[in-house]
């Protein structure tokens, strides 16, 4: 449900990009935060949303500790996956919380500065071109992945498909494909924009969320691709609200 909230928001405040509406705010998870934050309630908000986020995290550890639901998921290559996925959203539930203490300028800030800084670190160490190539061409597979995966319906095997209405299986279909396919979309095109900070050795050229999803703008597309991806983006975070009622754990 968390991880829902995370996307919802992230794709409408990139509607509101592509129309000019964009009020100064990132479409990333610190614009998210922050659009929670203006809300009535909206500390308790983002109380409650850290503290999910740690029931994510720790339902990725159980899989890393005990192993995933099904034949094959006691297979070492699942329980790494399941490891780095607790671990990544260890640090978000942790960005989150800390930003709901009041630690406006913690790991929930901009993704684009973040990134600027960390590819210009890493740049700067013996061989950081060669890593900083690596690690994107890693990040646009992983898109290729998670989109291929998303149209293939992958999704279905984790899922109780049985205890779904037609109409419920329909969107969830929808939702899994499109939502899925813009999400790898949007991790491709980052992992793109590393690979070219690496070889042209500029820190500039890689982009965080918010910068990778304004550059769809600047297709021959305009803003319609950006609309595009962002209501991908909201679909996968319907998806995800999907998955907290039929995943199987």
């Amino acid at each position: 449900m968390a991880r829902g909230v995370i996307y919802l928001l992230v794709g409408v405040l990139a509607v509101r990009i592509a129309f000019s509406d964009g009020g100064g705010q990132q479409a990333d998870r610190g614009g998210a935060l922050a659009d929670i934050a203006h809300k009535p309630f909206g500390d308790v908000l983002l109380w409650l949303l850290g503290i999910a986020l740690v029931g994510m995290a720790l339902w990725r550890l159980s899989e890393a500790v005990i192993g995933q639901p099904g034949k094959d998921g006691d297979k070492p290559t699942k329980r790494l996956a399941a490891a780095g996925r607790a671990v990544f959203y260890g640090f978000v539930s942790y960005s989150v919380l800390a930003y709901a203490a009041g630690e406006k300028g913690s790991g929930s800030g901009a993704t684009d500065k973040r990134t600027d800084d960390v590819t210009a670190k890493v740049l700067g160490w013996p061989g950081g071109q060669w890593i900083l190539a690596i690690a994107g061409i890693g990040v646009a597979c992983a898109g290729a992945w998670i989109a291929a995966r998303a149209l293939m319906r992958k999704f279905h095997k984790h899922l109780k498909m049985a205890e779904m209405s037609r109409r419920q299986r329909q969107v969830v279909d929808v939702l899994g494909m499109f939502g899925g396919a813009s999400r790898g979309v949007l991790f491709a095109t980052a992992g793109g924009f590393a690979v070219a900070a690496a070889v042209q050795h500029k820190p500039g050229k890689s982009k965080g969320m918010d910068d990778t999803l304004r550059s769809f703008a600047d297709t021959p597309a305009g803003p319609w691709l950006l609309v595009l991806i962002a209501v991908g983006l909201i679909a996968f975070g319907l998806f995800s609200w999907a998955n907290a009622r039929w995943r199987d754990v």
